[in-house]
């Protein structure tokens, strides 16, 4: 299994009021024989009652919604003296966990990176715009702010090593944590790359979508303005030191 050891790795599912796809998404998951782990981000919808029937799995829960990067930050402390990798899959059901052997077998031997899922069939007319905005508005930024050129800085199907992660230093705990952690990664040296992966967007009502386009731009907005600061103030210091 290329540079990932057998029983190294967990899958971490970030859940908040995906009632609706939760299970059949943890089912998907649970074929791959990875021990699992599901945050809730505090959903007042079902989905509460469904994780406390489920057996064989570790739930974690937050007492009120803190952010996407917040619960998966809670899922890497958890899982990090356990495991060498963490998985990420999110609950809306846009994945497909059988993906996730692809995206193992691309990392190199001996290699540490974070493995993106690079979304196929985006421009699909089922993909709704903000999804195709969002993904090239992030790209952009993300470059801008010294991270690596990527195709898909917002893919939702990632594996990321532990815990060099959790050692970054990022700062949003929302939806801009993803984007944010490709940013540091790339300042502190840990390699990104991608492998393709299907997706595939419900019709409108039967998959939830917490993004909110103005709200998550101007969020995205504030984050890569700080991280391009950052870049800015490293390199006048670095220049400084010479």
């Amino acid at each position: 299994m290329t540079g990932v050891a057998a029983g190294r790795l967990a899958i971490l599912i970030p859940v908040y009021n995906h009632a609706d796809r939760i299970e059949a998404v943890i089912a998907g998951a649970r074929t791959l024989g990875f021990p699992l782990c599901v945050v809730d981000d505090g959903s007042t919808d079902a989905a509460a009652t469904i994780l406390a029937e489920q057996k064989k799995m570790t739930v974690l829960r937050h007492g009120k919604n803190l952010g996407k990067g917040a619960a998966l930050l809670t899922g890497f402390a958890a899982l990090a003296d356990k495991v060498d990798w963490a998985v990420t899959l999110d609950a809306d059901g846009q994945h497909d966990p059988a993906d996730i052997p692809a995206l193992i077998a691309a990392i190199p031997p001996g290699s540490r990176p974070i493995v993106i899922g690079r979304r196929e069939g985006m421009d699909a007319e089922d993909v709704p715009w903000t999804s195709r905005f969002g993904r090239g508005f992030s790209n952009f930024w993300v470059r801008c702010a010294n991270g690596p050129r990527l195709s898909d800085t917002q893919s939702g199907i990632r594996i990321y090593p532990l815990p060099e992660v959790l050692g970054l230093g990022v700062r949003a705990r929302r939806f801009q944590f993803e984007v944010e952690v490709l940013v540091r990664a790339a300042w502190a040296g840990i390699p990104v790359i991608e492998a393709p992966v299907r997706v595939s967007y419900q019709p409108v009502g039967k998959r939830v979508s917490h993004f909110r386009p103005f709200v998550d731009f101007c969020r995205n907005s504030v984050t890569f303005t700080r991280l391009i600061w950052l870049r800015f103030f490293r390199r006048l210091h670095d220049v400084r030191e010479c």
